[in-house]
């Protein structure tokens, strides 16, 4: 079991990690965008590459952020319905949901994998301003749907042990 815990440490730490760094990229978000439109407005001098990399900016702060959002319950429920069931009704929907989590999380994980290494063989790119290889883009997806399967199969065994116990 101490395997396990400290499996769980280093995960939350790299969690919290990740999370730092989707606030860090939102910020610059910000940032660059407001700086875009200053410049594109009042001094007819737009930041050629501010669109482009705030459109990537949002898929890595979404993919980044998933699993520590996860940690934290903070995904949108249906409390309104969660709350007029039973403690135990309400462990069997999380386990349900947690499980079906974790199926989607391994689909989105393999398939994003694939693209992302097909992209990365083929050196495909968008035929943009910066042209950034697609894969650059892309594997945040798998490693983000990767973190959220942990997440979602930590969440799953929390849920089972409380389903377990009367």
């Amino acid at each position: 079991m101490k395997v396990l815990d400290r499996f769980a440490a280093i995960f939350d730490r790299t969690n919290n990690l990740l999370a730092y760094l989707a606030g860090a990229i939102l910020l610059f978000a910000v940032i660059s965008v407001t700086t875009d439109v200053v410049l594109r407005y009042f001094f007819n001098k737009p930041l050629m590459w501010a669109v482009e990399i705030n459109e990537n900016n949002l898929l890595y702060i979404t993919f980044l952020a998933t699993a520590w959002v996860l940690t934290r319950e903070g995904h949108v429920k249906v409390e309104l319905v969660l709350n007029r069931l039973s403690p135990r009704a309400q462990n069997l929907m999380g386990l349900i949901t947690s499980a079906l989590g974790i199926i989607v999380c391994l689909v989105i994980t393999w398939h994003g994998a694939l693209v992302t290494w097909r992209d990365f063989q083929i050196g495909a790119y968008e035929p943009t301003i910066l042209k950034i290889p697609n894969a650059y883009v892309l594997f945040i997806i798998p490693l983000g749907a990767f973190l959220l399967f942990i997440q979602f199969a930590r969440r799953t065994h929390g849920f089972l042990k409380r389903f377990r116990t009367p």
